[in-house]
C-alpha cells in the first residue's frame, strides 16, 4: 500500500507543478502575443519581442507554443484580441501597487482586481496617484519603486504577501510592483 500513496503524492505535487507551467506559459504567450502586434516578428527591430521570447526560452516554454504566441500576434490564428492594461492601487500600509495586464476583457479583469485587492484591505486608485512612486530606468520593461515603505506591523506583512501571491496567480496579469519593503 506504501506504493500506492507513494504515487498519490507524486501525482498532487506533479498536477500542481504542471498547473503553474501551464499558467506560466500563457501569461509569457500573451506577452508575446502583444509584442508581436505592437512592433512586428522581426526580431531585429522589436526589442519587446526578444525579450519575451527570451523569457519563454528561460522558463523551457516548447518552441511550437512561441511560434503559435507569434502566429497568434499576427492574426494567423483567430482568437481572442489582447489589450494592455495597467492599474494603480494602494494596498496595506499605504503600500502602492502597479498592476500591469494583459487581457481579452478590461473590465472583467478590472473586476476581478478589484475583488482581489478588496480582500486584502487594498484598493484600486485613480490614474496617476500611485505611479508617482515609480519609475521605469530607461531602455526597462519593469517599473521600479523610488522608496519603499517600511511594512512594520506583521498582520500587514501577511496582507500585502498573499495580495502578492492572489494577483500573480490572476491568468491576466503580468507583472506587479509594489514600493513595499517586507523585510
Amino acid at each position: 500500500m506504501s506504493g500506492h500513496s507513494k504515487w498519490s503524492q507524486i501525482k498532487h505535487k506533479k498536477a500542481a507543478t504542471d498547473e503553474k507551467k501551464a499558467q506560466l506559459f500563457s501569461k509569457i504567450s500573451r506577452f508575446i502575443n502583444v509584442a508581436v502586434k505592437e512592433g512586428g516578428s522581426d526580431l531585429s527591430i522589436n526589442p519587446r519581442l526578444k525579450l519575451a521570447i527570451e523569457k519563454a526560452k528561460e522558463v523551457n516554454m516548447p518552441n511550437d507554443n512561441i511560434e503559435r504566441a507569434v502566429k497568434k500576434g499576427l492574426g494567423a490564428a483567430t482568437g481572442e484580441n489582447l489589450e494592455e492594461a495597467l492599474y494603480e492601487a494602494y494596498g496595506p500600509a499605504g503600500t502602492a501597487i502597479i498592476i500591469e495586464v494583459i487581457t481579452d476583457n478590461k473590465n472583467r479583469t478590472l473586476n476581478e482586481i478589484k475583488h482581489l485587492l478588496s480582500q486584502y484591505d487594498a484598493k484600486i486608485s485613480a490614474p496617476g496617484s500611485a505611479l508617482w512612486a515609480f519609475e521605469k530606468p530607461a531602455g526597462q520593461e519593469k517599473w521600479e519603486p523610488k522608496h519603499l515603505i517600511p511594512v512594520e506591523n506583521n498582520e500587514d506583512k501577511e496582507k500585502v504577501r498573499k495580495l502578492l501571491k492572489e494577483l500573480e496567480n490572476n491568468d491576466d496579469v503580468q507583472n506587479i510592483t509594489i514600493n513595499a519593503n517586507l523585510k
